[in-house]
This record gives structure tokens, C-alpha cells and sequence, in this order.
């Protein structure tokens, strides 16, 4: 499947078979697989940002942070697809493409995109959270580090596997 940046996809159990962090948000089904996930291509490897329409919740969390820390850089929330979502980069983590079970389409059958300057902000957000994290401040909820690494030897070991096929 041909990842293109920006848009919304849903991903397979079988990630979350293989990889087994408790921190991870896990599907659910309700007549169609949630979370929805914002995706980032990162040369080899893809970070799945999952979406909530559970804003209450994460306006909550927001909140208590600002009041503790006096700003919350890990959960945003805003409008996606006309609705208000939270965009939970603090469950941010890495997968392969492989992982992918579909992109997630709107009523018409369209593809859902998220617009350009919230792709925008999602990924400076993003990639500020990874900059504290090479800090020593870690705001991620899963192991990113070792959920990375399986997916980078996993890849290797695919390549390795199609290379002496050859």
C-alpha cells in the first residue's frame, strides 16, 4: 500500500499481536476499526498518532496539565474532518507499512486527509515531544525506543530474506 503523508489510516491487530506494549492504544470495534491514526513517514519506518473523539476526556487531561505544568505539548485538540478530536501525540509510536490494514475513507469513499496546517502543527508537535525525549524527558506513553527497534530488525530481517531469495 502506498503511504501518503496527511492522511488518516487504521492499522491491523496483528501490530499489536506482535509488538505487545500495554500502553498501546489497542483497536476496538464499533462497526469500524478505532482508533483513527494520523501517520508520519520517517524513512524507513511510519509513527501512528492516534485520534479520540473522546475530547471531554482529554480536555480534562489538558486542563490538569496546564494548571501542573503550565502547558500540555502531548495532547492537542482540535477540529479534524469538521469534528473535534484529540490528536494524542503522547501514544505516538513507530510501525512498518506492512501493518496498515486500510486507509480510512470517508462517506463518499474518499480518502480522509487532515488539512495542511494542522499536518503542520501535529508534526512540529511531534517532533518537539522527540527533542525532549532525547532530553531525557520522556512524554511518550509507549517504549518508542524498542517498539522502533523491532520494527527496524523486523525490516532488516524481510530484506535479508528477500535478498538471499534472490
Amino acid at each position: 500500500m502506498k503511504i501518503k503523508p496527511g492522511y488518516l489510516y487504521h492499522i491491523k491487530d496483528e501490530f499489536f499481536d506482535i509488538v505487545k506494549d500495554e500502553n498501546l492504544m489497542t483497536n476496538k470495534e464499533k462497526g469500524h476499526k478505532r482508533p483513527t491514526y494520523f501517520v508520519i513517514k520517517d524513512k524507513k519506518i511510519l509513527w501512528f498518532i492516534p485520534l479520540s473523539s473522546n475530547v471531554n476526556k482529554y480536555r480534562r487531561i489538558i486542563n490538569n496539565k496546564i494548571k501542573k505544568y503550565g502547558r500540555c505539548d502531548s495532547i492537542l485538540i482540535r477540529k479534524v474532518l469538521g469534528e473535534d478530536s484529540a490528536i494524542l501525540i503522547q501514544n505516538a509510536f513507530p510501525t512498518l507499512d506492512k501493518y496498515i490494514d486500510h486507509i480510512h475513507l470517508l462517506d463518499n469513499g474518499r480518502p480522509a486527509k487532515v488539512i495542511d496546517s494542522l499536518q503542520d502543527e501535529i508534526l512540529r508537535s511531534f517532533k518537539y515531544l522527540l527533542k525532549l525525549k532525547s532530553k531525557g524527558i520522556n512524554l511518550f506513553f509507549t517504549d518508542i525506543d524498542k517498539i522502533k527497534e523491532q520494527m527496524l530488525k523486523e525490516l532488516d530481517d524481510t530484506q535479508l530474506e528477500n535478498s538471499s531469495s534472490l
